[in-house]
């Protein structure tokens, strides 16, 4: 078997999480390569955001932050979103020399030998002291199971796998979910489609007005509560609400965000209701949302009893020499900031201190 390449430090993800991370092991003297190496599956930059649809432009994101050190700026709102933020990311990584491998993919990561991690790929094998993993969501879509969904005749997807709404024209949809991209995706279908149906499990939550950082520091408190638990995370934005901004004003004024409770079952010509209710469909577009990537990890056991991963700050309790950025209370671009100098800041404290051993 091949030697293990030893670093101090290892990425797993370049995303906004992942960049942030190895940002600051840059801005403390820890040099790429030789210090730490950054490992990202994507075929190019951008993160999660280079496969999002083209319809979604730059100007319908919200709360999209920059990157620490360098700024996004003038960027045109009317291209895509997927763009945009692949040409910044590809710039940031350049500019700080940040030698990201890819497309690399992490298969495990174990015990290693002398207290150390194992970080096994498919572009051979690591061996670190620490590891900050920003792996996110993307790579993990939701698919909620209902009874008679393998009989549907129709199409179904996952937000994932969405591309814009011309390729509905004409269509039945149902679009199932009640978070940002389940109402984006009705805005953008109405034109289109024949017919749109919102179904979600809970009335969908609307927030007005301007979104504080007293009410942000509220929302994610609520979010490190569950995490502090041990239980997996929501999101943020599932905390919050959705925004009322004038797109969904006239959404819910036209009717296209006519809000139904979550059907029983699946027939093979739609979905149905156990008061006889019924509708009619060609698709069923899930937008249900994602669930944190974090299989590789499974060998060193984090997880709680109820499901997640407890934390201390951005350190795995049960093992810290790990790190989860862009996970629970940091899965919005500010907070991935934040976490990426946090973790940073702590794998220098226990590195000067020797080895981090799991608990």
């Amino acid at each position: 078997m091949n030697a293990a390449h030893e670093v101090e430090a290892v990425v797993i993800g370049a995303g906004q999480a992942g960049l942030s991370g190895a940002y600051h092991l840059r801005r403390a003297g820890y040099q790429p390569v030789r210090d730490f190496a950054v490992l990202d599956h994507s075929p190019g930059p951008g993160g999660a955001w280079q496969f999002r649809w083209p319809s979604l432009t730059y100007g319908k994101v919200h709360g999209l932050h920059s990157l620490p050190g360098m700024e996004l700026t003038a960027a045109d709102p009317s291209r895509p979103s997927a763009e945009v933020v692949r040409e910044y990311f590809d710039r940031y990584e350049r500019t700080f020399d940040l030698r990201v491998r890819r497309p690399v993919d992490v298969r495990a990561v174990r015990e290693g030998e002398h207290g150390r991690l194992r970080v096994e790929t498919s572009d051979g094998v690591w061996s670190t002291r620490a590891l900050i993993n920003a792996t996110g969501t993307w790579d993990r879509p939701f698919w909620p199971r209902y009874a008679g969904q393998e009989t549907f005749r129709g199409r179904q997807l996952h937000t994932a796998r969405y591309s814009g709404p011309e390729e509905f024209a004409g269509l039945r949809v149902v679009v199932v979910g009640g978070g940002a991209s389940g109402t984006q995706h009705l805005l953008e279908l109405a034109p289109y489609a024949a017919e749109t149906t919102w179904v979600t499990r809970r009335p969908p939550v609307f927030r007005e007005g301007p979104f504080d950082q007293e009410a942000g520091r509220a929302a994610v408190a609520l979010v490190e509560e569950r995490v502090r638990r041990g239980l997996p995370p929501r999101s943020v934005v599932a905390v919050t609400g959705l925004p009322l901004n004038d797109a969904v004003r006239q959404g819910l004024a036209d009717g296209v965000l006519d809000r139904r409770p979550m059907f029983d079952r699946i027939t093979p010509d739609g979905v149905a209701w156990n008061d006889g209710r019924r509708v009619d469909a060609d698709v069923i577009l899930w937008a249900t949302g994602f669930r944190a990537a974090l299989d590789h990890l499974a060998p060193l056991r984090l997880r709680e009893p109820g499901g997640g991963i407890r934390l201390e700050g951005t350190r795995a309790v049960a093992d810290p020499r790990v790190h989860l950025v862009g996970y629970g209370p940091s899965a919005s671009t500010i907070g991935a900031n934040r976490a990426g100098r946090a973790a940073v800041r702590d794998i220098r404290r226990l590195t000067a201190e020797g080895p981090p051993v799991a608990a």
